[in-house]
């Protein structure tokens, strides 16, 4: 169906007919599983997941079989992490194209690698970006859609503040954008529409879902935990994320000030020891099934978008 998308004012009215709610459940590393992704195709919005959370090749052959025949395959959106030290970048691509997974999410990296070989079999390519000159980077390398990583969102997050980056890309980018930033209720998803932004790229929310990959101990961290317990910090991989800082100072990664205890960067296998969370994670009250996490939003949805709302 997304073929049938010429332009990017055409992708977007797409998106807007098809999705239940303007939501992405965001892909989120050992966190996102075929479990919450079916969860979220069915439930009527996009389901992601980064493919290296398939441990092996194997597993991740596995994983898009069951999940293109899921309801809502359409939906299911494929992260996949550019970067050189991505041993298997380029293995995964290969998987994605003879898949045909309908939706494909470039990181750390330029896009243009998945261009061609999504668009070629009538994908889309959005692009993850957090600044100005990669959003143009994306845009001139021909990406459907851009991820807004702006400032608060859980991981590797951005710093710019929504309103003046969203301004500012829609002056040269008029296909569809995903902001990522502390948005965790339905009333946010009807701001995001009035800054002109699509969707909603929800992390923190969907890693206390019950399907989620997170272990008990990391869901229930973000019940208990406010705003001010997440700390943003470089000293896990050297990219600046979002992480839950009481476990940060459990794992010996940083003082109870939130200064890093070691020389250099933790090296990236610590990201299994350390839990990501976004700024928005007050809004998490309980772990529970995505099906109630997306009933909730709606109904907040529904409520702003009502007359008086």
């Amino acid at each position: 169906m997304w073929a049938k998308a010429k332009t990017p004012e055409a992708f977007r009215a797409v998106l807007r007919e098809r999705l239940r709610l303007p939501v992405v459940a965001a892909p989120m590393f050992l966190v996102s599983g075929p479990d919450l992704v079916t969860a979220a195709t069915a439930g009527g919005v996009i389901g992601a997941f980064p493919t290296l959370n398939a441990r092996t090749e194997e597993d991740l052959e596995r994983w898009l079989t069951v999940m293109s025949a899921a309801p809502g395959g359409d939906l299911i959106a494929a992260n996949l992490i550019l970067h050189r030290s991505n041993t298997r970048r380029d293995h995964d691509l290969a998987a994605v194209v003879r898949h045909k997974v309908p939706l494909v999410i470039a990181s750390v990296g330029p896009p243009d690698p998945v261009i061609e070989p999504v668009q070629g079999y009538g994908g889309k390519v959005f692009a993850d970006v957090a600044s100005l000159r990669h959003a143009r980077r994306a845009v001139k390398a021909g990406a459907d859609g851009l991820v807004l990583l702006t400032a608060g969102a859980g991981g590797n997050a951005g710093w710019l503040n929504p309103f003046a980056f969203v301004a500012e890309v829609r002056r040269f980018f008029h296909g569809p954008i995903a902001l990522a930033g502390c948005v965790t209720q339905g009333h946010e998803l009807r701001a995001l529409e009035a800054l002109d932004v699509d969707l909603g790229y929800l992390g923190t929310p969907f890693i206390a879902a019950e399907e989620s990959l997170a272990p008990a101990v990391h869901k229930q961290a973000l019940v208990d935990c406010d705003a001010d317990g997440i700390l943003l910090t470089d000293a896990v991989t050297g990219l600046p994320a979002n992480f839950v800082q009481a476990r940060l100072e459990e794992a010996g990664v940083v003082d109870a000030a939130g200064k890093p205890l070691a020389d250099g960067r933790t090296d990236v296998k610590a990201w299994k020891e350390v839990w990501s969370a976004g700024q928005g994670v007050g809004s998490v009250k309980a772990v529970q099934p995505a099906a109630a996490i997306l009933a909730a939003l709606e109904e907040g949805y529904q409520k702003a978008i009502a007359p008086g709302g």
